[in-house]
């Protein structure tokens, strides 16, 4: 029985769609609440036993090598000014058994060929592959739920959930089968089809679980429109001849890389936080009572 312990977090995107604030940060590192986005990805993958963190990174993103990096300095003026527990938050981001390993991708050919580019690292296990942009709230994590699923199939899993008709030339869309009440089957899958031609409004949004024979057929996939390498033509090759599963997660999806699922994701965990949920729904409140007397 193969356990997943490798978790690969395609960091190398512009994030163009919030441009000026990633002009010079990266979009993973935008706080939600008081931690950015790469951290709630790599603390999901943590609680589901994953103790080797593959980062494919691009220019620009040295401010993720950096969060995860030991900080001298800091942490220096934190325990000369007795911020104790200050401290032991920066020195805690990640547990001391972590190993965090960074791949630069030297162009941005797209998702498939991020994923490709960590086969050095990966070599003949399965593997997850978790996009920091889709931040999902769960009471289990959701790449712990997928693992759990792995050892009893044994075989590649699509994290998957319905969206609206008119969003599924959004994402990539799963024909299936139902097995069980949150898994099923995968016969099929197309990228970002028009509502109309749109196999099912099941979409795949940002964790998977792939066995290494994934690699052989990223190799293969040819480029597609802006050069890119999609992951989706990658994955709908390698169920031609291994069996997929498509796994309904339980958990709050937050679409990080748009503005308002941001904002949504901003005031859900901002409710949650012991530090300023009371203050914070009450602020709230205080809005809807004020927009209401308007």
């Amino acid at each position: 029985m193969k356990k997943i312990t490798k978790a690969v977090f395609p960091v190398a995107g512009l994030g163009s769609r919030f441009l000026p604030a990633t002009k010079a940060s990266p979009k993973e590192m935008m706080p939600v609440v008081d931690k950015p986005l790469i951290q709630y990805a790599v603390e999901e993958a943590v609680a589901a036993g994953i103790t080797d963190m593959v980062f494919i990174t691009g220019r620009n993103k040295r401010a993720i090598e950096d969060h995860f990096d030991k900080a001298y300095e800091l942490e220096a003026e934190l325990a000369a000014s007795n911020k104790d527990k200050l401290l032991c938050l920066v020195q805690d981001i990640i547990p001391k058994h972590i190993n965090c390993i960074y791949i630069r991708q030297s162009e941005p050919l797209g998702l498939g060929h991020a994923v490709l580019c960590a086969r050095p690292v990966i070599d003949n296990e399965p593997f997850a592959v978790i996009l920091a942009d889709d931040l999902i709230d769960g009471q289990v994590s959701v790449i712990k739920q997928m693992t759990d699923v792995f050892q009893q199939h044994q075989c590649s899993i699509l994290g998957v959930q319905n969206v609206p008709r008119d969003q599924t030339r959004q994402y990539g869309i799963v024909n299936s089968v139902p097995l069980a009440d949150d898994l099923e089957q995968v016969n099929a899958i197309v990228e970002k089809p028009k509502p109309e031609d749109a196999p099912s409004t099941l979409a795949v949004v940002g964790r998977y679980i792939l066995t290494p024979r994934i690699f052989h057929h990223l190799e293969k996939v040819r480029a597609g429109a802006g050069g890119e390498i999609q992951l989706t033509d990658g994955i709908a090759a390698l169920m031609k001849e291994e069996k997929m599963l498509a796994y309904r997660f339980k958990g709050t999806r937050y679409d990080c890389g748009a503005k308002l699922g941001y904002l949504k994701a901003m005031v859900a965990l901002g409710l949650k936080h012991p530090e300023v949920r009371d203050e914070f729904a009450a602020y709230l409140n205080s809005l809807g009572k004020a927009e209401s007397k308007q």
